[in-house]
């Protein structure tokens, strides 16, 4: 039986205030709020929470209905600011159990590229604010901007996940179709899903173009493509932004009826829903895909030139990344959160001089006037943070003496972690000891002086007794009385 894969992206960045040259050092806090507030809440308004009442219908009328989310955690720190109620519709979507959320980066970076331990703790911190707000753990990985290659591959795998999500690109796939379960070539055991983009955008960029020769689109017309695939073909994946609904395709074009209908008319056509974990769980991999070169699925050239394609991007995120390191070692929360918030591949994106696939410049979807002035307010920013950084950490410590030190720290953490370990398990057994003595009628063991004390806790230095001084007139006095 054919499936489809449904999952639905969600994103928003912190934007960026207009923050000039003399800010530096005067003022740490670079955000718009009312352009972050009036943004979220408006798309709110108009395609996620719309979309997610379509999505909890369509659940409650159809049992064998499912999808997935993908939402970023900047995003999330939105909606729960401004649009609370959202989260409330997203922690019933999760409730049903026929909503899959996915794993990403928190900050949507692009340190994946280039910074595979800042990739690994993002997804982490991701998932631990998935858990907390759905109670849910994602199994599958959703990169930004579904970039993926085959150096990424065991590190996903390592990190627990049994799949991961990307662009079905042609000069990837040649002859092959992009409706099957693939196997990481670097990582086998690690499945690939791979975006059907003409029938994803057929939804998301084509649906209301009056001019496209397939309009009006509908949704037994849809389903119809879909099940006339080849028989073989195994599961096609959709892939879109939520905004698609009720943002990028205003609800007066008929999306969400279009949307809600697609379950009965997949239904007649025999044609059942999975959600990512599903596919990579039941469906075999039909070969191996090897992806020597990052992909995306942004542009025609489906690559990662609209974030790295000219020398303003590249400047901006080489100077980012280079006090990766020193940010990790802090402890302060701002800092961290700044870090996380300036690591957003919007801001590299609103730099691109390049134009998309249908014409459009990049700074179509820009709050900037131009790619220039983007690069100049996101390098005065940055210029601030690093000020901010380097008074924790000079940027005179060299990368050699830094790795000394995280190396130096990381072996304490060790062998602290060690000992604890130890004084757990004597607790343990004392306790073992006496409860066998206990039940025999015989007196406990005292408990032993080191497992009173934890092997992170400095020993308490001995009190020290004053000492009695007799002066020379109280010594001669003395020898008087005698």
């Amino acid at each position: 039986m054919k499936a489809i894969c449904f999952y639905f992206q969600i994103h928003q960045p912190f934007r960026l205030k207009r923050y000039r040259f003399f800010d530096i050092g005067n003022d740490h806090y670079y955000y718009d709020d009312f352009a972050n507030d009036d943004i979220v809440t408006r798309i709110a308004r108009n395609s996620y929470i719309p979309a997610a009442e379509s999505l909890l219908r369509m659940i409650e009328r159809y049992p064998g209905f499912k999808c997935a989310l993908s939402i970023t955690g900047v995003a999330l720190e939105q909606c729960e600011q401004y649009v609370p109620e959202f989260i409330d519709l997203l922690k019933k979507l999760a409730a049903t159990g026929r909503v899959e959320f996915l794993g990403e980066t928190y900050a949507h970076s692009l340190s994946s590229l280039t910074d595979p331990e800042e990739f690994a703790n993002q997804v982490r911190v991701h998932d631990e604010k998935i858990r907390e707000l759905f109670g849910v753990t994602p199994k599958v990985l959703r990169n930004t901007e579904l970039i993926y290659c085959d150096e990424l591959a065991p590190q996903i795998l390592s990190m627990g996940y049994k799949g991961v999500i990307t662009e079905g690109a042609k000069h990837i796939l040649g002859w092959k179709s992009p409706n099957y379960v693939y196997a990481a070539a670097s990582a086998p055991k690690l499945k690939i899903l791979l975006r059907n983009a003409k029938l994803s955008d057929d939804i998301s960029k084509r649906f209301s173009n009056t001019e496209w020769e397939a309009y009006p689109l509908t949704a037994d017309k849809y389903i119809d493509w879909i099940a006339s695939t080849p028989a073989e073909e195994q599961i096609v994946n959709l892939f879109m932004n939520l905004e698609t609904f009720g943002e990028f395709q205003r609800s007066e074009s008929g999306i969400f009826q279009f949307l809600e209908a697609l379950p009965h008319f997949a239904r007649e056509r025999g044609v059942e829903f999975m959600t990512p974990t599903e596919a990579v769980s039941k469906l075999k991999p039909v070969g191996e895909l090897s992806i020597l070169h990052p992909i995306s699925w942004t542009d025609e050239s489906r690559d990662v030139s609209a974030w790295l394609g000219n020398k303003l991007q590249n400047e901006a995120y080489q100077k980012l990344y280079s006090v990766a390191e020193r940010v990790r070692l802090c402890d302060d929360r701002r800092l961290k959160q700044d870090w996380y918030y300036l690591q957003a591949a919007d801001h590299l994106f609103y730099m691109a001089t390049k134009h998309l696939a249908d014409g459009a410049a990049h700074s179509s979807f820009s709050p900037y006037e131009t790619p220039f002035q983007a690069f100049t307010n996101y390098m005065n920013v940055l210029a601030d943070f690093i000020v901010r950084v380097e008074e924790q950490y000079p940027l005179s410590i060299d990368n050699e003496e830094l790795n000394a030190l995280l190396t130096t720290i990381r072996n304490q953490e060790t062998e602290i972690e060690t000992l604890n370990k130890e004084v757990a398990s004597m607790r343990k057994n004392i306790e073992h000891f006496n409860e066998e003595h206990l039940l025999r009628g015989e007196k406990p063991a005292e408990k032993a002086p080191a497992a009173e004390k934890k092997a992170d806790e400095p020993a308490k230095p001995k009190a020290c007794k004053p000492k009695t001084c007799k002066t020379k007139t109280a010594k001669k006095a003395s020898k008087a009385e005698k």
